[in-house]
C-alpha cells in the first residue's frame, strides 16, 4: 500500500528545498525527496547569480542569514559588446537598493537550504529517485527507487523540481543553441570592485561575476571552441579570455578547472497536470545570459507556497488552485523565457549593420533613465516586477 501524504516534492535542490522551506508553516505533511544518498557532498563548484528579488525570498524563507557571508554583492553591471560602440552600465544606487544581486557558491546556498531544512517540520528522504509520476482527479502516485527498492507514494499534490522535467517529456519544447557553456574562476590584475560584466561575442555572451576569489566566469561559445578552449594550459587560456573580454580588469593571471556544458532552452508547455506540476529547472531551463533561470524557479517555488497557504486548509493539489498559480506565474514566466531567448537571437549574429544597431541601443538604454529602470526592475524582481 503507497505511503500517503498532503505534498510530495521531487528533486532536493535548491527550488524544491525552497518550496519545502515556504510551506514548512502550512500544517500540510510535507515530504522531499533528494535522489543523493544520505550525507552525500554537494560538489558543485558553480556558482549563481541571484537577484535582489531572490535575496527577498531567501531571507523570508529564514536562509539568507546563514549565506550572506559567503554571498558577493553586485553593486554595478557593465554591458557591452565586442568589435562596437556602444555600452550600458547599471548600478545599484540608482535603482534605490543595496545591491542589484549577489554571487553564491552553489554549495554553499545548498547547505544554508539543508540547514534550515533541519530545523523545520518537512520530511526529508535521500537516496529516494522518482521514477515515474501519475495523477488523477483525486491523488497522484510517485514511483519512487529507494536503494534498489521500489516504493509508491501517494500525494494530495505531488511537485516536480530542479530537472525532473524529463518526466513529462511529451510536452517539453526544446530548442538547441549550437552554443555550450564554458564556466571556471578566474583571476585578475584587478579587483571586482563588485562589478559583474556581461559582453556579447559573435559566438555567445561571455560573463564575469565577482567572487571571493576574483571572478566566476560564464563563457558562451561554439561547442567544438569550447572544447578547445578547455584544455588550453592556463596561460594560453588567459590570453584567449584577455582577446575576448579585454583591459577592463587589467590581465587575467590564473584560471581554474573548466567545466563545459551545453546550452539548450527547454519548456514544459503544459506545467500543470492532474495534482501534479513543474517547477524550477523542470518547468523551463533557460540560456545563462543574464542569470534568470535560478531566479525565476525560486519565484515558482515561493509563489507556489504563498498561494497554497493564502487557501489555508483547502486541497493543496486542487485544479482550482494550481490553475490560479499558473495563471499568476504565466506573465512571469512567459517574458522571462522570450527576454533570454531574444537576447541570444538579437546579440549573437555578426552582422555589421545589425552590430551598429546593438550599438546604439545599448548608448541609448543607458541614457535613458526609465528604460533603464524598467529593465533593473525586471532582472531583479521578473515581469511582475
Amino acid at each position: 500500500m503507497a505511503e500517503r501524504l498532503d505534498i510530495v516534492i521531487a528533486g532536493g535542490g535548491p527550488v524544491g528545498a525552497a518550496f519545502a522551506l515556504g510551506l514548512r508553516d502550512s500544517g500540510f505533511t510535507v515530504m522531499l525527496l533528494e535522489a543523493r544518498g544520505p550525507g552525500a557532498a554537494v560538489e558543485d563548484q558553480r556558482s549563481i547569480a541571484l537577484s535582489h528579488g531572490s535575496g527577498l525570498i531567501l531571507e523570508r524563507l529564514g536562509v539568507w542569514s546563514a549565506l550572506a557571508t559567503a554571498a558577493i554583492p553586485i553593486h554595478r553591471i557593465i554591458i557591452s559588446q565586442q568589435h562596437s560602440f556602444g555600452r550600458t552600465e547599471l548600478s545599484a544606487d540608482e535603482a534605490s537598493v543595496p545591491a542589484l544581486g549577489y554571487v553564491a557558491g552553489y554549495t554553499a546556498l545548498q547547505h544554508a537550504l539543508a540547514g534550515a531544512l533541519e530545523q523545520s517540520t518537512v520530511c526529508v528522504r535521500a537516496g529516494c529517485a522518482v521514477r515515474a509520476i501519475s495523477g488523477d482527479a483525486n491523488v497522484a502516485v510517485a514511483t519512487v527507487d529507494a536503494a534498489g527498492t521500489q516504493q509508491q507514494l501517494a500525494a494530495r499534490l505531488i511537485a516536480i523540481a530542479d530537472g525532473g522535467a524529463q518526466l513529462n517529456s511529451a510536452h517539453v519544447k526544446t530548442r538547441d543553441y549550437r552554443q555550450s557553456a564554458l564556466v571556471c574562476d578566474v583571476v585578475s590584475e584587478q579587483p571586482h570592485q563588485n562589478r559583474a560584466f556581461e559582453r556579447f561575442t559573435p559566438e555567445g555572451p561571455l560573463a564575469l561575476l565577482p567572487t571571493a576569489r576574483g571572478w566566476s566566469l560564464v563563457w558562451t561559445a561554439q561547442p567544438e571552441h569550447a572544447q578547445q578552449l578547455a584544455v588550453l594550459d592556463d596561460a594560453e587560456f588567459c590570453q584567449r579570455l584577455q582577446v575576448t573580454f579585454g583591459s577592463a580588469v587589467g590581465a587575467f593571471i590564473a584560471a581554474g578547472r573548466r567545466q563545459v556544458l551545453p546550452l539548450a532552452l527547454k519548456y514544459a508547455t503544459q506545467p500543470v497536470a492532474p495534482r501534479t506540476l513543474l517547477i524550477g529547472n523542470a518547468a523551463q531551463t533557460l540560456h545563462p545570459v543574464a542569470g534568470q533561470g535560478f531566479n525565476l524557479g525560486l519565484r515558482d517555488a515561493w509563489e507556489l507556497a504563498r498561494a497554497i497557504i493564502a487557501h489555508g486548509e483547502s486541497d493543496p493539489g486542487g485544479s482550482e488552485l494550481l490553475n490560479e498559480y499558473f495563471s499568476q506565474r504565466r506573465l512571469d514566466r512567459t517574458a522571462t523565457i522570450l527576454f533570454t531567448d531574444s537576447l541570444i537571437r538579437l546579440f549573437c549574429k555578426d552582422i555589421p549593420l545589425l552590430n551598429s544597431a546593438r550599438g546604439f541601443g545599448l548608448a541609448a538604454l543607458g541614457a535613458i533613465p526609465p528604460a533603464k529602470n524598467f529593465l533593473v526592475r525586471r532582472m531583479m524582481f521578473g515581469a511582475r516586477g
